[in-house]
């Protein structure tokens, strides 16, 4: 990967700096400083044009943060740290985005984005896959969500934050036992590691703690909303999202091929596909809620339950068959042929991958930015919020670490701690609901953003070292 030089990314941001300002004083002059409420007025009389130009702008901004992908960071902590900025451009006076925080538009947008994301990461976590991956994953997963669990719930969040109800403090362990499939897969691949017997299980070892983890958070949910809850409960709603989860998987995988077969005679397009391939994912989210538990929770199950076998019935992608079409003309034979059949086998597959990924682009990124945007900075200023934050990334760390040692013999276990320190995307999720059920006010919120981009940070140079040490 290329470092982008400093002199041309700080040429580069202050020109994007310069043409939004410009954009902006053309847009509204009148309204964009503290003490006008023009700007406020024309959402109440205007408000889809400016939805539009709302969206424009957290994409845009969400692709110019990826300049911290060329410092070897994922996209993710720059989409977090761009909204950061645009959510405290008010302290300097500019007003303007302080619309998007309250539009009702962009906060389905960025539901939807997050329904998305975890139907894309069930489809990208292959059931098989986690079978394979076997006891050791199982072991390194349970251990890694429940340790931070209990230390942060009875012991970091009482001594840190003291005085909060004890859902407060269940909603903060919750939040931090999920680990970022997508970081970690990302840096081993880097590193080129992706293939080792310590990346299969930290990956194998992350889908299950996703799992797990959605599993807590209905728990959780269910008890900020009750007050309280018994064991008989307790065990009713664990026992709901296993069935939620098992039932949904094995009927899922009879209802799927068939509603393939049924659709696919009325089309075979692509259109057709895709329709069916997201709608099945809107439907398990529903169905999810319908019972009690998170749509986050149906999406992920939709997205296991899918495969591309299901799809064989559907035309292929205009590409693949295009280079079909030129191997049966060119008469291509020998190895050659192969390997360009089995390339048109991997990217027929991918097509249905390919649909969220495309809507997650769209989507994904306003949740991160919006997410960014929420965390006051005000707060940041406060010693409280700094100790707050420090403390439980301190508990993060070592809890993960910690349970790579139930990896087994023959394992690095070092490597596999580190691996699983990663929050990411599932703990924001957590976060943004438990300050949306009003279980965490702002400075908390604003701490456990402040963990989760610390913990992105800190693994890629962690994880590397570790395997450049160990070999």
């Amino acid at each position: 990967m290329t470092p982008c030089r400093p002199g041309l990314q700080r040429s580069l941001t202050l020109k994007f700096l310069i043409l939004g300002l410009a954009f902006a004083v053309l847009l509204n002059p009148s309204g964009i400083f503290a003490g006008d409420n023009t700007a406020g007025e024309a959402v109440t009389g205007d408000i889809f044009p400016l939805t539009f130009l709302w969206i424009a702008v957290l994409l845009i901004a969400a692709k110019i943060s990826s300049l911290i992908e060329r410092v070897g960071q994922p996209a993710v902590l720059g989409e977090l740290i761009i909204g950061v900025v645009l959510g405290s451009l008010y302290l300097t006076g500019f007003t303007m985005f302080e619309q998007i925080k309250t539009n009702e538009i962009i906060h389905f947008l960025a539901e939807l984005g997050v329904v998305v994301l975890l139907f894309q990461i069930g489809i990208e976590s292959n059931i098989q896959t986690m079978i394979k991956v076997g006891i050791p994953s199982f072991l390194v997963a349970c251990v890694g969500v429940i340790l931070p669990l209990v230390a942060i719930t009875y012991f970091v969040g009482p001594w840190l934050i003291p005085g909060l109800q004890y859902s407060a403090y269940l909603f903060l362990g919750a939040t931090m036992t999920a680990t970022s499939v997508g970081i970690t897969a990302r840096v081993l691949q880097d590193i080129g590691k992706s293939q080792t017997p310590e990346a299969r299980t930290i990956i194998g070892a992350a889908v299950i703690d996703d799992v797990l983890g959605l599993i807590i958070l209905a728990v959780v949910s269910a008890i900020v909303i009750q007050g309280s809850i018994d064991l008989y409960s307790l065990f009713i709603i664990i026992l709901k999202a296993a069935v939620f989860l098992g039932g949904g998987i094995l009927l899922g995988t009879w209802i799927a091929p068939r509603l393939s077969w049924f659709f696919s005679r009325i089309h075979t397009g692509t259109g057709m596909k895709f329709a069916l391939v997201i709608s099945f994912g809107l439907v398990f989210a529903y169905v999810a809620s319908l019972v009690g538990l998170a749509p986050i929770v149906g999406a992920f199950t939709a997205g296991l339950i899918l495969t591309p076998v299901y799809f064989d019935q559907f035309s292929d992608p205009p590409f693949v068959e295009d280079l079909r079409k030129t191997l049966r003309e060119e008469r291509v034979d020998g190895a050659l042929a192969g390997r360009l059949e089995e390339i048109i086998e991997v990217h027929s597959h991918r097509h249905i991958m390919e649909f969220t990924e495309h809507l997650g682009h769209f989507l994904v990124p306003i949740f991160f930015v919006l997410t960014g945007m929420q965390v006051k900075v005000a707060t940041l200023m406060d010693t409280r919020v700094i100790v707050m934050a420090a403390g439980i990334f301190i508990a993060a760390v070592i809890t993960k670490v910690a349970a790579g040692w139930a990896a087994g013999k023959g394992m690095n276990k070092l490597s596999v701690g580190v691996g699983m320190i990663p929050r990411g995307e599932v703990g924001l999720i957590f976060a943004n609901m438990g300050k949306g059920m009003g279980v965490m006010d702002d400075t908390v919120f604003s701490a456990i953003v402040i963990v989760i981009m610390a913990t992105t940070l800190v693994t890629p140079p962690m994880l590397a070292a570790v395997f450049k040490r160990t070999g």
